[in-house]
């Protein structure tokens, strides 16, 4: 079965069509820079020509990586600093907050493969499966919905948590009589809301950054709500996407219905409880902490290393093992922090560029008169459909292009918690396939698009209402 065009939208052959233009349009951008760099001074509007080119790379399909590094290239030929400057940028860049982000993603990737290694990962889905029953295909949708959100949240991770959580739930799932997409829905959903309110993740940790709020005011004002939502209608969706395809061919096979296998000896399994008691109960009071202080961004660089060495401390795991198991973890993830320290670059000099100055010397006035509602709208909008990359990236440039503009409009903290959460997750849901949707699919071994995808914009449409309905009362 030819599953590639289906999932991708885009044939081999379209893809390597693609590749020249966008290669053209790199190499002629960084030209037009050397050009503008040797001609014109910095302020400029020739500033935002970086930012421009690393969205239009990526949303042609670019590599991210390979697209932040041309959109960095762009902004150092239009500064055409000296010696002493690059030095400075790039002091100023390992120490800047989005590098700083990169390194809670690496610190992320260490713990949840901690987590895995230990058992202890396991240990805390089969617990939210017990709490949630098995009686029914709906009590077991519930439970897998909450494994999920309880494992991303705690993880910080969508696609991570969901390949530790997936081979344990998929039995389950089986054995209950839920369809392929049914289970898919149910993982998506879950995960997705987990992935709301983690509060280690690279994104969220971004949108707190950005709108200077704690713990407690994104998840009050942006990521709470939102899992909420998804969870009620989840437990709409999901059985109904049951009905809707029980009589099909779409069940797992007699090979998938047996028992949730182990290969670990009850000393193990022991060893797999204390480290699952040890997380939920050094988690519990790290969360605590991040409702009632401002620590902001200082907190998961204590907080993760912190619950990775209890963790492997409550399985018994050797300082050796546990130094393998975090490198590996942390390793698979390195790209993102070579990304967020190459944005780090790309920011600090689009700063010297000072493109900001201009657009608020010219159009200041205007800024002045717009509708809060209307620019928070619209700044929510291009982030949905113009800003590609991981959510994290897509709320530090949305931030750096639209923040100081934000606060001229008497944009408060909420509302820009709410704008920056639904410009970097939107587009997660709809209205096209994407990655998360397809990552699901692919774990839950099913094949049905058009499911998954409705699946997406039943959350989507009441997220688009009830985002617009804050942002609206926000603003008033």
């Amino acid at each position: 079965m030819q599953t590639t065009p289906l999932l991708t939208g885009q044939r081999p052959g379209d893809i390597r069509r693609l590749a020249r233009p966008v290669n053209l349009i790199a190499a002629a951008s960084v030209v037009v820079s050397l050009i503008v760099g040797l001609r014109v001074e910095p302020s400029t509007l020739w500033g935002f020509l970086p930012i421009a080119l690393y969205g239009i790379l990526a949303a042609l399909g670019m590599r991210i990586l390979v697209a932040t590094s041309v959109a960095v290239l762009s902004a150092a030929l239009l500064l055409l600093p000296g010696p002493q400057v690059v030095v400075e940028i790039a002091r100023e860049s390992a120490v800047d907050q989005v590098t700083i982000i990169g390194v809670v993603i690496l610190l992320g990737g260490g713990l949840a493969e901690i987590l895995r290694a230990s058992g202890a990962a396991t240990r805390i889905v089969s617990a939210a499966i017990r709490v949630a029953g098995t009686s029914n295909t709906t009590s077991v949708a519930a439970g897998i919905m909450l494994t999920c959100l309880l494992l991303v949240a705690a993880l910080g991770t969508l696609a991570g948590a969901l390949a530790v959580a997936v081979p344990v739930l998929l039995p389950v799932a089986a054995r209950a009589g839920l369809t392929r997409s049914a289970t898919a829905s149910a993982i998506f959903i879950g995960g997705c809301a987990g992935f709301a309110i983690a509060p280690f993740a690279g994104g969220n940790i971004a949108i707190m950054q950005a709108a200077d709020t704690g713990y407690l005011g994104y998840l009050l004002h942006g990521g709470g709500p939102l899992a909420v939502l998804s969870i009620v209608v989840g437990m709409i969706v999901v059985p109904w996407m049951q009905r809707r395809t029980v009589g099909g061919d779409d069940h797992y096979s007699p090979d998938e219905l047996g028992a949730i296998e182990t290969d670990s000896p009850a000393v193990d399994d022991r060893r797999a409880g204390r480290a699952a008691v040890a997380f939920a109960v050094t988690l519990l009071a790290v969360l605590v902490v991040a409702t009632i202080t401002t620590a902001g961004i200082a907190l998961p660089l204590i907080a993760l290393p912190l619950l990775a060495v209890v963790t492997a401390a409550g399985a018994g795991m050797s300082p050796k093992t546990f130094a393998i198991n975090a490198y590996r973890g942390a390793a698979k993830l390195a790209w993102l922090f070579v990304l967020f320290y190459l944005l780090a670059l790309l920011f600090n000099a689009i700063a010297r560029l000072n493109p900001f100055t201009v657009v608020l010397g010219s159009y200041g006035s205007e800024i002045r008169g717009l509708t809060p509602f209307l620019f928070a709208m619209t700044v929510a909008l291009i982030g949905w459909v113009g800003v590609p990359g991981a959510s994290a990236a897509q709320v530090v440039l949305l931030d750096k292009i639209f923040g100081e503009l934000a606060s001229i409009a008497g944009i408060g903290a909420g509302v820009w918690v709410v704008v920056l959460l639904f410009a970097s997750k939107a587009d997660t849901y709809g209205p096209l396939p994407n990655v998360n949707m397809l990552g699901v699919m692919g774990l839950c071994r099913s094949a049905n698009v058009r499911n998954i995808l409705i699946t997406g914009w039943c959350v989507l449409l009441p997220a688009v209402a009830m985002y617009t309905l804050f942002i609206y009362l926000g603003t008033r």
